[in-house]
């Protein structure tokens, strides 16, 4: 009898409780952990494919692919917690809303268990359910793009955001140097003028203009490499 796997009513990611940040997403940004996701189901389609094939190893590999990509998805779907509201709507909308993507990435991770256990009972029904896997390749990869494409933008936006508000403390900077140029330049000829009376003044007048002249130095660099952040984004 022909088994269909039905992928209706599988449990939601998105009502994990909070916990720690799993060790499978340590050191990996956002947009990072999220493009990870997309090699991460590719990868276990294959393994499980070698596994209906009787191969043990890729069985317990699809296994803890399986868990990282689980983890991993848990993680990412609980981030509007910890982001502003706007991209935290983002998210939000990208994962649950009218068009959102969270049940189709939920119910691979569905299918591709109960797969697995159909294969590890060497179930009549694992050929079903691994052709059902397989045909649900391309609707999992354009739902994961969808959450990367989300993720990049804020970080994208993020990130300009960062080097405007760069650009303008520095834009300050570079005027409260230039009024200190004035005054020191105005301290060093009243100390010219001063004569012998004004050797004290003019040693504080110099130690101001080389401040000036290192602040000069400073936000020149910070231009500079506000410039390279901007064109590697």
């Amino acid at each position: 009898m022909h088994h269909k796997f039905s992928i209706v009513n599988t449990p939601s990611t998105h009502t994990t409780p909070a916990a720690a940040a799993p060790a499978s997403t340590a050191g990996l940004s956002l947009v990072n952990l999220a493009a990870r996701q997309r090699m991460l189901s590719q990868r276990m389609i294959l393994q499980t494919v070698l596994a209906a094939q009787g191969d043990d190893v890729k069985l317990e590999e699809a296994r803890k692919s399986l868990q990282v990509f689980t983890e991993s998805q848990q993680h990412l779907q609980a981030t509007p917690r910890h982001l502003e509201s706007s991209n935290a709507r983002r998210i939000e909308t990208t994962y649950h809303g009218a068009q959102g993507v969270a049940h189709v990435i939920e119910a691979f991770i569905t299918l591709v268990r109960t797969t697995l256990e159909h294969i590890a009972r060497r179930d009549a029904h694992q050929a079903d359910t691994l052709a059902e896997l397989v045909s649900h390749t391309d609707r999992v990869l354009a739902a994961l793009n969808t959450a990367t494409t989300a993720f990049d933008e804020i970080t994208k936006a993020k990130a300009d955001a960062m080097m405007h508000e760069l650009s303008g403390i520095v834009g300050d900077i570079q005027s409260v140097a230039k009024e200190a140029k004035v005054v020191s330049f105005n301290a060093q000829v009243m100390a010219a003028r001063a004569g012998q009376h004004g050797r004290e003044f003019a040693v504080v007048a110099t130690v101001l203009s080389n401040i000036t002249g290192e602040i000069d130095g400073l936000t020149r660099k910070a231009m500079l490499l506000a410039d390279r952040s901007k064109f590697a984004a």
